[in-house]
């Protein structure tokens, strides 16, 4: 059943009016790190994208910069690779010669202050001949151990200010994990700060540039039927999960010094439940949105080292079959210690301590080798406080279920009681359900493009202060002090299971149980 008609809201000029509308001016957009794979297949493609729906300003370029050795056309062609790998055909040979004009490439290493002398005459360059008067905005594609460096050099060599009399502007994009815990964090914020304004910095987390997860807050806040339910008095608890088929592949190193908590829970799944708790903001602008999410990480009830165990509790995949094949361990993949104990998989409970939520527990569950990939926010509903037919249908009722799905099959379902047809009063679940896809296409705008047009915007509101950063470590900071000193033996639960023993104990022991998914 779809809830909705597609053309009725691309006819609504209301809809318009749910973000700021903000001229794109020209710019130049440099990449540090642009040899690697998350330029050619993510950052390319998306900017591709853009020019294709004539999204971006006359005169866009990009300044690709990286150690590898590699000149102007050899650049672009990798880029075109990578595009290609987003599509069936890759760009046709008009379009891409036009986008391709304003690609350019330089070897240099972002690590050396000498370097960036080049830096800056290639974009005075640029500024010359594509006309981009001296806007600019960093990204920095690389290890976030590189960050501190590469901002100093761009410090130094005077490319971190813009003159605001002539129109110039300076941003800086910096890529997730923002730190490994509360204390590096901190560090990272304060030298980024020596160099740039906060107004300057957007620190990117792609989840937050999906289209359903922007759409919980239309969902909350535009619709009279829910707004009002969405509070404690209503809503028994809610459900945030991101689950992966998928083990570590070859990321064993980087799993190895981070682990699913500091790679998940941390940042995409926090995301998503200050979306889900935040009281409405005053307006539809960056810092009274990230004002909100704040105010929810700092109500959320803390608890000490010693409690941890009845908030959270982690695994590890052992061998198993998934998808008709078997699998191996984590510890036997590559790079991944034989002995290691990093978990692969996390669940969390939270008490979110304010007037609308008090008392409703939050679940976070994330893992891989899990039998599905899917990422939901399941809000499940109070049971009605009299029921009319008959006490046995009381125990077999199911409770009704919002469940926002993020991905895949983007779209949001819910799970109500309905009568069966026929004699006597039989009840069974049923779900309405609007998909994404059929309602308004397939092609959906990728995190990226959302991200990468909003910060040449100058359109905070989707990327993460420096404050909330620091708040959602802050939370993390006892479990990950627990965990370290505390041996757990894994593998504790197999491939393609739905996680460790431990997790369903976490929730049963307050009378409920995961989703089926």
């Amino acid at each position: 059943m779809t809830m909705v008609d597609a053309t009725v809201l691309k006819a609504n000029p209301l809809r318009e009016g749910l973000r700021i509308e903000r001229p794109v001016e020209s710019c130049t957009l440099v990449i540090f790190g642009a040899s690697g794979d998350l330029t050619r297949r993510k950052l390319l493609p998306a900017l591709f994208n853009l020019a294709q729906q004539n999204l971006l300003p006359h005169g866009f370029s990009v300044l690709g910069v990286a150690r590898t050795s590699m000149d102007q056309d050899q650049f672009r062609d990798r880029m075109r690779e990578g595009i290609g790998l987003s599509g069936a055909n890759g760009p046709a040979e008009g379009p891409w010669a036009s986008f391709a004009q304003g690609l350019y490439y330089l070897s240099a290493d972002p690590h050396q202050a000498g370097d960036f002398s080049r830096i800056k005459t290639a974009l005075e360059q640029i500024d010359h001949e594509r006309g981009t008067r001296g806007r600019k905005i960093f990204y920095l594609a690389l290890p976030p151990s590189s960050y501190p460096a590469v901002v100093e050099n761009l410090g130094q060599a005077g490319l971190s200010r813009g003159d605001d009399s002539s129109g110039e502007w300076v941003r800086i994009i910096v890529e997730k994990p923002f730190g490994r815990d509360l204390e590096s964090a901190r560090q990272l914020n304060r030298a980024i700060h020596r160099v740039f304004g906060e107004n300057q910095i957007y620190r990117i987390d792609h989840y937050l540039g999906k289209e359903t997860v922007q759409n919980i807050l239309v969902l909350r806040l535009a619709n009279g039927i829910f707004e009002p339910i969405w509070n404690r008095r209503y809503v028994d608890s809610v459900q945030i999960t991101a689950a992966e088929i998928l083990g570590v592949e070859n990321r064993g190193a980087y799993y190895e010094e981070a682990g699913l908590l500091r790679d998940m829970l941390q940042n995409h799944l926090l995301q998503l439940l200050c979306l889900t708790a935040m009281e409405p903001p005053v307006a539809f602008d960056a810092e009274s949105v990230r004002d909100e999410k704040v105010k929810v990480l700092r109500t959320i009830r803390p608890f000490t080292v010693g409690e941890v165990r009845h908030f959270a509790v982690r695994g590890q995949y052992g061998t198993g079959s998934l998808l008709g094949r078997q699998v191996p361990a984590y510890r036997a993949e590559p790079n991944v210690s034989p002995h290691s104990q990093i978990e692969t998989y996390a669940a969390l409970r939270f008490f979110v301590d304010n007037w609308r939520w008090a008392d409703v527990p939050f679940y976070l569950r994330s893992g891989k080798r899990l039998p599905k990939q899917v990422t939901e926010i399941a809000v499940r509903f109070k049971q009605p406080p009299h029921l009319l037919f008959g006490r046995s249908t009381a125990s077999l009722l199911d409770p009704n279920v919002l469940a926002l799905r993020i991905q895949p099959d983007e779209g949001i379902s819910l799970k109500f009681e309905a009568k069966l047809p026929g004699q006597g009063m039989l009840l069974r679940p049923v779900i309405m359900d609007f998909r994404y896809g059929s309602s308004f296409g397939d092609d959906l705008p990728s995190a990226y493009e959302t991200l990468l047009l909003d910060c040449m915007q100058g359109d905070a509101t989707l990327f993460t202060r420096s404050d909330e950063v620091e708040c959602a470590w802050g939370l993390m900071a006892p479990i990950l002090e627990a965990w370290q000193n505390e041996g757990t033996e894994f593998p504790n639960y197999e491939a393609g299971s739905w996680g460790p023993l431990v997790a369903d104990e976490l929730i049963e022991r307050d009378g409920r149980q995961w989703r089926r998914l």
